[in-house]
C-alpha cells in the first residue's frame, strides 16, 4: 500500500501560491497555535505572514499528492566563518511531514535533493538545528557545537567594574548592532554571517520588551552588545557578544547595575567556555547540551577554502571517506603538504590513512572533537603517526554558533 501511495506523489519546489500549505504543515508539525502566538504579542495578520520570507528567499521543496502538500524541507542560502574563510552554506529548516505520509522515505528523498542542490550551488557545507539526532546522523550530519545555559544569583554579580567606555541602550535595528555582529562573525570561527533574512529570524519570536544595549569604547566605537529581557525578577540574557575583554567587563558591569531589580541572571552561552570561571564566586549552575549539527556537502570544495593550522610539514594524508548519501564524497582524497606551501589534493595515496564517516570528519575539521579522542572512541581508523599529523594540522578551536533559524 505504501509503495502505491509513493507513486502518486510528486517532488517539486514550493511557490508563493503554496504559502498557506507551507505554514499549515509547520504549525501542525511543531504544534504552534494562534492562541500561543497572540499571547506573545503577535497579531493575526502577522501570524499569516510570519514565514513568507522563506518562500521568497529560500529553496523550499516538497512532496505533493494531488496538489496537497505531504512533506517539505527548506534551505536558507547563508554564509558561515570557518577558520577565517567565509563559506557558502545551506541551512536546513522547516522540516515537516504529515503523519499519514510517515514511513514512505519522503524525508530521505527531500534531504538528498536538497544536498544535490547545495552541491550545484557551491554550498559545500550544511548546518541545521536537529529535531532528531539519529535521523540526521544517519544522513551524514554530526554535532559540531554546544549551547551552555548559566544561572547566576544577584549576589554573585561582579562589583566595582572600572572600564573606560560606557553602555547605551539602542533600538533593535541599530546600525551599530548589525555592524558589530558582522565584525564579530568575520573574526569568529563557526559564526553565522547574519544577512537581512537571518536578522528577521533572530527577532521573529521575541516579545516587545526585549532590550539591546551596546558597550562603546572611549572612542565611541561599539565593542560589544547585550540582548536581554527582564521578567519576574530574572534578567534573561538572549545573547552577549564582545570584541575584547573590556567590552565583556563593561557588559557584565551593566548587568550588575540591575542588582536591585533582579534575583537571578539566566542566559545562554555559545563560546564553549564556562561563564563560572570568570566570576569570583563560581558556585553557580551551568548546563550543557548539543546544539548545532553540520555536514560537509562537497569535501573537495570544502578543502579548497579550509585553513589548516600547520603547513610547515612534509607529509601527506589520505582520507578514506564514507558517505552513504553523496557519492562524490564516498571515496579517497589525499592531501599533500609541502613545507610552507598551500596544501593540495593529489592522486597518489599516502601511507598515512584515515578511514572516517563524513559526519565525524566534519566534526573533527570544525574542531568540535579532537582526532586523538575520536580514535580512542573508535570513530575513526588511523595509525598513531597519522593521528599525530591530524592533531598538528587541525586548529584547536570550537565553533561559536548562536542562531536558531
Amino acid at each position: 500500500m505504501n509503495k502505491e501511495i509513493r507513486k502518486d506523489l510528486e517532488l517539486k519546489r514550493l511557490e508563493a501560491r503554496d504559502f498557506t500549505q507551507f505554514n499549515d504543515i509547520l504549525r501542525y508539525a511543531f504544534q504552534v497555535t494562534d492562541e500561543q502566538l497572540l499571547k506573545v504579542g503577535w497579531k493575526h495578520d502577522e501570524i499569516k505572514r510570519s514565514k513568507f520570507p522563506i518562500l521568497e528567499k529560500a529553496e523550499v521543496i516538497g512532496w505533493f499528492e494531488d496538489e496537497r502538500l505531504a512533506a517539505q524541507i527548506a534551505v536558507y542560502p547563508l554564509q558561515v566563518n570557518i577558520s577565517g574563510s567565509i563559506y557558502e552554506m545551506g541551512y536546513i529548516t522547516g522540516v515537516a511531514t504529515y503523519p499519514e505520509y510517515m514511513g514512505l522515505g519522503l524525508m530521505s528523498g527531500l534531504m538528498k535533493k536538497s544536498l544535490e542542490t547545495m552541491y550545484e550551488r557551491n554550498q559545500c557545507i550544511s548546518f541545521l538545528f536537529p529535531y532528531s539526532h539519529p535521523l540526521y546522523r544517519h544522513k551524514g550530519w554530526e554535532v559540531v557545537s554546544d549551547k551552555m545555559t548559566f544561572h547566576i544569583r544577584d549576589h554573585q554579580l561582579p562589583r566595582n567594574i572600572d572600564v573606560p567606555g560606557r553602555v547605551k541602550r539602542v533600538k533593535e535595528n541599530s546600525p551599530d548592532l548589525i555592524a558589530l555582529h558582522d565584525a564579530f562573525a568575520r573574526q569568529t570561527h563557526g559564526c553565522l554571517i547574519r544577512n537581512e533574512l537571518v536578522w528577521e529570524e533572530y527577532w521573529r519570536w521575541d516579545v516587545e520588551d526585549v532590550t539591546v544595549a551596546i558597550y562603546y569604547g572611549v572612542d565611541d566605537r561599539p565593542l560589544g552588545y547585550l540582548v536581554y529581557l527582564i521578567e519576574n525578577d530574572v534578567f534573561h540574557v538572549k545573547e552577549m557578544v564582545y570584541m575584547n575583554q573590556e567590552a565583556r567587563k563593561g557588559l557584565w558591569g551593566y548587568i550588575a547595575a540591575h542588582e536591585s531589580m533582579i534575583n537571578e541572571v539566566v542566559g545562554n552561552n555559545y563560546n564553549n567556555h564556562t561563564v563560572s570561571f570568570l566570576f569570583g564566586d563560581s558556585d553557580m549552575k551551568e548546563t550543557i547540551r548539543p546544539y548545532i549539527m553540520a555536514r560537509i556537502v562537497d569535501f573537495e570544495g570544502f578543502f579548497n577554502q579550509y585553513h589548516f593550522s600547520n603547513t610547515e610539514i612534509n607529509e601527506s594524508v589520505t582520507f578514506d571517506i564514507i558517505d552513504t548519501v553523496l557519492e562524490w564524497n564516498n571515496r579517497s582524497f589525499t592531501v599533500k603538504f609541502n613545507q610552507g606551501e598551500t596544501p593540495v589534493l593529489v592522486d597518489e595515496p599516502s601511507e598515512n590513512r584515515v578511514k572516517v564517516e563524513i559526519g565525524i570528519l566534519t566534526c573533527m575539521l570544525l574542531g568540535y572533537k579532537r582526532p586523538t579522542y575520536l580514535q580512542q572512541i573508535e570513530r575513526l581508523e588511523a595509525s598513531k603517526k597519522t593521528v599525530a599529523i591530524l592533531e598538528s594540522i587541525i586548529a584547536n578551536e570550537k565553533i561559536y554558533f548562536s542562531d536558531y533559524i
